[in-house]
């Protein structure tokens, strides 16, 4: 029997979509942009400081087993998901979007974050990546142009296909176990069936459930074979909104990925996308020669690496979910700047048209060079370094040692990519052919400005105490189990 509500616990949830009703009457009220966007930012405030305030309090329980699950864990991925919301309303404060709608769907999907956080059994977790995806098929398509429309279009399809893929994996759990909260699955003997094991029969469609599972997840973090959608649809968005599904989708799918393998066994599966992923994004990458394009096949391959420690189920899920949060502020502040050296309602543009970047906008380039650094794993991005290190030691001490090799081997390919970018924006013009399309020069809007520094400021603070993110994420892996 459920017990009563616990609305404490609900408090996150409330403050997420209160905010986008509240945005809705400020829109139709007020109408001022700037009047929609500080709503939209408070309230993205509010939501972590509640989470904060509600730690530890679940709900929706039946006896030990509650679909609403707070913890430490719960905690830390609110606040990131508040915090890259409240990042991306700050690119976003020019985009040529109507602004009430803009602000109201990015907050709808926040609050889906919030569900994904603090999911206690499949249907909720489910559920919560939808409602943290279906407002991004209409982000996706804000600009209005045929390539927008492509890929929101793009975007839509293949989620309906993962979508089904999961609910089927789960629907075979359920009919092998009768067991759909995740408490109730065992983390060492891989699936139970009340407080016995599954055995015999129902033992393989168990286990195809779990691989059900795993591969319709894999979408949300790009990940081979559903990853197809990603350079399109980043391509085709509007940038801050190209900054949100590379980040806070991502990180969605992660924090799912990381709930199933740490109490399911999916045999070799995880290991297989992981190669496949992060070759496939490293390779393709190379032949790039559009800056969105590119980063969105590096974020390809970024889900390989974050792929790569969930091998070793249980033991592989920290040092996962450590990579996932160095890498969604690197890439965040790879988005920012673009959106700081482009006009508002610019798409990314090629590759040779950042020659130069760096000698008429100095620091936003130095920004740049830091977020690629940190994604190659190199100095000075010792966050993105100290993450690579963190993944390759964790294979090799559970005895995943080939795949440490082939993650080592794929970074050293991505540095090829990488390393030309970067030398790109400090290039001289060779001529004037190649001259007029290097970007004009722009002021820096303060909202850009600011979110700019403080995700560097959080970069460089993770840089030299990695131990904060590596605390964090213990919790949220003790949590788990």
């Amino acid at each position: 029997m459920i017990q009563s509500i616990n609305h404490l616990a609900l408090l996150p949830l409330y403050a997420a979509a209160g905010t986008a009703v509240l945005v809705l009457l400020v829109d139709l009220t007020a109408g001022r942009r700037s009047a929609i966007f500080g709503t939209a930012a408070a309230g993205s405030l509010i939501t972590a400081v509640v989470a904060l305030y509600s730690s530890g309090e679940s709900t929706f329980c039946t006896g030990a087993l509650c679909s609403w699950s707070g913890g430490e864990a719960s905690t830390v991925i609110v606040i990131l998901f508040s915090l890259l919301t409240l990042g991306v309303l700050g690119l976003s404060t020019r985009t040529p979007a109507p602004p009430g709608e803009f602000c109201f769907l990015l907050v709808c999907s926040m609050a889906g974050g919030v569900v994904v956080a603090y999911a206690g059994d499949l249907v909720t977790l489910i559920v919560g990546l939808e409602t943290l995806t279906l407002p991004l098929y209409v982000l996706t398509g804000l600009r209005r142009t045929i390539a927008g429309a492509a890929s929101a279009v793009t975007f839509f399809l293949v989620s309906v296909v993962s979508t089904a893929i999961a609910l089927l994996g789960a629907g075979l759990i359920y009919a092998a176990t009768g067991a759909l909260h995740l408490a109730a699955l065992d983390p060492h003997s891989g699936l139970t069936s009340g407080s016995a094991p599954v055995a015999g029969p129902l033992l393989p469609l168990a286990a195809v459930g779990a691989a059900l599972l795993v591969i319709g997840f894999a979408f949300k973090i790009a990940a081979v074979p559903l990853h197809a959608w990603a350079p399109a649809t980043y391509d085709g968005a509007p940038l801050p909104v190209a900054a949100y599904l590379s980040t806070a989708s991502k990180l969605g799918g992660v924090v799912a990925l990381a709930a199933i393998v740490s109490r399911l066994d999916t045999g070799p599966l995880i290991p297989i996308l992981a190669v496949l992923t992060m070759t496939v994004g490293n390779l393709v990458a190379l032949r790039q020669t559009r800056m969105v394009r590119l980063l969105a096949w590096s974020s390809v391959a970024q889900a390989g690496y974050i792929l790569a420690p969930l091998s070793a189920g249980v033991h592989g899920v920290e040092a996962a979910l450590a990579y996932a949060t160095f890498f969604v502020v690197l890439e965040f502040i790879a988005f920012a700047v673009i959106v700081a050296l482009l006009p508002p309602d610019a798409h990314g543009g090629d590759i040779a048209s950042y020659r130069g970047a760096g000698r008429r906008s100095p620091w936003p380039a130095a920004l740049f060079v830091l977020a690629l650094s940190g994604l190659a794993g190199l100095p000075p991005g010792l966050a993105g370094l100290f993450a690579k290190v963190t993944i390759v030691d964790t294979l090799i001490d559970h005895g995943w040692g080939w795949l440490a090799g082939v993650v080592a081997v794929n970074a050293v390919i991505a540095l090829a990519y990488y390393v030309r970018t970067a030398a790109i924006l400090y290039a001289p013009a060779p001529g004037l052919a190649v001259a007029d399309l290097r970007l004009p020069k722009l002021p820096i809007r303060w909202p850009v400005a600011a979110t700019l520094i403080g995700a560097t400021a959080l970069a460089v603070v993770l840089g030299f105490f990695p131990q904060l993110v590596y605390d964090a994420v213990g919790m949220v892996t003790m949590s788990t189990l």
